[in-house]
């Protein structure tokens, strides 16, 4: 199944459609990315910075704070001196909201905070080290510092004496959520930025581009003097500059193929012609001497009907060179006039003797608008290779819709090898390669194809898949009723 080819315009907006989408997305995506990269890193190191000086603070206020007050406190304390301890260290001079914890040994059975101290803090405190830990609690982050206290009397020995700060860190997580909130809408603006450079820089690229299918598309319509208009430096400047070249090396082969061509074409018209009147007499002297042929020598007569036939075959040639001579030159007008399809179809048959070797499968009537001449050239050029090259029953059927005028001629041979296919309209071939001298030019199937685009329309070769060859003639013809 074939598909049309998308209108050139229709091509060119998808390839854009195309282009600009991707474009627009990784410029997008590298903005993107890289505004998240960075927010994330001046989130993280912002964050970090914060709660280290926060903890650093809050150990060193704890320990100035223990330093000035707990010498005074006789040990062993009681709770009632734990207590008071705890409330100087909190009271109106604490740090921030920092809730203050005093312990004599393991017993905390008298602490009434809202959090717990974390265990692994209480287990480095009582081993005598000063730590701080961050944890969570009811939804909200927290920071835990504690101090070991050591008795003044003997310092070098553990006291038992522990000091706990309890601080919210809702401040700090108040102010990381602001940065973060910062942090994203940075990267929206870099986003939406990036995404209006993108479309600049897709218009910028895609406007070349565009110039160049539009040139690329007039050079494939023929006007090959076509160029592009080379602005800037750049890479595209040099992709026009390229393509520019190639037009002109294109154009400069293109004219020399046609000079050659329409050289080779004019000869072999030219020879053509000079060659029909010499052939008209000896046709006509062959003609003659072929009635006599039975009263000369064996070997004279047959060397008589060799010429004859070769007389026959050379004016055939030279007939179908005139003839595709004219048709290259478009001097091969087409006179159409109305006719019944069908009737032609039986006069080509009858004119040549065919009627008794092909079966014919036609309508009663079929009357369609062509040129009867060249419709006569065609179906005999069909059937006549049909009976040549493949075997009987050779059969033509003949059908017309409100479009197309459809002319099948099957055969029953060895069908055509497909390798041949493609070729079979082409000049001078011939797909039996042992029959090079036969009676055919080679022509007859190239003079057909061009007498149906006359037409507008064109010749099939297939294989049929009972075998044997299927040739299909479809021909864009209304069919004619009766009150036109």
């Amino acid at each position: 199944m074939t598909t049309e080819p998308l209108p050139r315009r229709t091509r060119l907006r998808r390839a854009a459609a195309g282009l600009r989408p991707r474009l627009l997305a990784a410029f997008v995506a590298v903005a993107a990315l890289s505004a998240l990269a960075t927010a994330t890193l001046t989130y993280r190191a912002a964050t970090n910075s914060t709660l280290e000086l926060t903890q650093d603070t809050t150990l060193d206020e704890l320990r100035r704070r223990v330093d000035t007050l707990a010498p005074g406190l006789p040990f062993p304390p009681t709770q009632g001196e734990l207590d008071s301890l705890a409330g100087q260290l909190s009271g109106t001079g604490g740090f921030r909201d920092w809730r203050v914890l005093a312990a004599h040994g393991t017993d905390h059975s008298e602490w009434t905070q809202p959090v717990a101290v974390p265990p692994a803090l209480e287990k480095t405190v009582n081993a005598g080290h000063a730590a701080f830990q961050r944890f969570s609690a009811d939804g909200h982050p927290w920071l835990a510092a504690g101090i070991p206290v050591t008795d003044a009397a003997a310092p070098h020995a553990p006291s038992g004496l522990t000091v706990y700060a309890l601080l919210p860190l809702d401040r700090e997580q108040s102010a990381s959520d602001a940065l973060l909130a910062a942090a994203a809408g940075a990267g929206a603006f870099a986003a939406v930025l990036a995404a209006g450079l993108a479309l600049l820089a897709a218009r910028q690229v895609l406007r070349p581009v565009r110039a160049l299918g539009d040139v690329a598309h007039a050079l494939a319509q023929g006007r090959l003097d076509t160029r592009l208009t080379v602005t800037g430096h750049d890479e595209l400047a040099q992709l026009s500059k390229t393509f520019n070249h190639t037009a002109r090396t294109l154009q400069g082969t293109i004219e020399e193929l046609r000079a050659v061509e329409s050289q080779g074409r004019r000869f072999a018209a030219d020879v053509s012609h000079e060659l029909r009147t010499p052939l008209a007499a000896m046709l006509a002297v062959t003609d003659i001497l072929d009635e006599d042929a039975e009263h000369l020598p064996e070997d004279t007569a047959t060397a008589l009907r060799m010429i004859s036939n070769e007389t026959i075959r050379l004016t055939r040639l030279v007939n179908d060179l005139i003839e595709i001579s004219r048709l290259d030159a478009g001097a091969a007008p087409l006179h159409t006039e109305t006719v019944d399809a069908a009737t032609a179809v039986r006069e080509t048959l009858d004119l040549r003797g065919w009627v008794d070797q092909v079966e014919l499968d036609l309508p009663g009537e079929l009357r369609v608008r062509l040129d009867p001449r060249r419709f006569d050239v065609v179906v005999a050029n069909l059937v006549g290779n049909a009976l040549r090259h493949g075997r009987q029953p050779v059969r033509v059927s003949l059908r017309g819709t409100d479009e197309d005028l459809v002319l099948t001629v099957t055969d029953r041979g060895p069908g055509i090898p497909p390798a041949e296919l493609p070729h079979l309209f082409d000049r001078f071939y011939k797909a039996d390669k042992a029959r090079r001298r036969s009676e055919g030019s080679g022509l007859g199937l190239a003079i057909a194809q061009e007498n149906a685009r006359l037409h507008g329309g064109l010749i099939e070769a297939a294989n049929s898949p009972d075998g044997g060859a299927v040739f299909t003639l479809v021909l864009p013809l209304g069919v004619v009723t009766e009150d036109q």
